[in-house]
């Protein structure tokens, strides 16, 4: 399999940790959506990230349709099973997700539009969202290293990363504690945030 986006995307990001913890191999391309725009459109032409080309060729691209597929692939899954304990987890990972989501749209709009075309009204609907995210994660803290806490983890990263102005640290102490017990994981410390590639340890 090849999984195809850069790193410093948590969607990227979140399908390389997850696919080591599936023991699932892989082989990591950082391309750019924006910067080898045309390359990465020769394997997917809609150029979303992460790509995973599979090993019969076939592509798949969002990483929760490739995370199912990996979890297929390997036979077992980084969610839970029981049904109340699985809702509780779908819950935390839906707030990483949409934290995510909001942190990507604040960078897009500060790094694709003319500052003079900010549009201050979204900016501020955005960054309420985002904080009341990160506040549902700081509640709903994982326990374990499972998808919810896969996720929430790279959220955090991200945002911390891209944002940090926007979500202080010193709001979310959990957050910050976990965020950092998790980058000290072998998965983690193989597919750092940034414009790096994975190499398997």
């Amino acid at each position: 399999m090849k999984l195809i986006g850069m790193l410093d995307s948590p969607y990227v990001r979140r399908v390389a940790i997850s696919l080591q913890l599936l023991d699932l191999p892989f082989e990591h391309q950082s391309l750019s959506v924006f910067r080898t725009f045309d390359e990465f459109s020769r394997t997917n032409p809609v150029v979303k990230a992460p790509t995973l080309v599979c090993d019969d060729g076939t592509v798949l691209m969002d990483s929760t349709l490739i995370l199912q597929y990996a979890e297929a692939l390997a036979g077992r899954s980084l969610l839970p099973a029981e049904p109340q304990v699985l809702a509780r987890s779908l819950c935390t990972v839906g707030l990483a997700l949409a934290a995510c989501e909001k942190a990507v749209q604040i960078v897009y709009e500060h790094g694709l539009r003319p500052a003079d075309k900010l549009h201050q009204p979204w900016l501020d609907r955005v960054t309420g969202q985002l904080l009341s995210a990160c506040d549902g994660l700081e509640q709903a803290m994982p326990t374990g290293m499972d998808q919810a806490g896969v996720s929430t983890a790279v959220a955090w990263e991200f945002i911390q990363k891209m944002v940090p102005d926007v979500v202080p640290a010193a709001r979310y102490p959990r957050l910050v504690a976990f965020s950092l017990a998790a980058e000290g994981l072998p998965a983690f410390r193989a597919a750092p945030h940034g414009d790096s590639t994975y190499r398997a340890g």
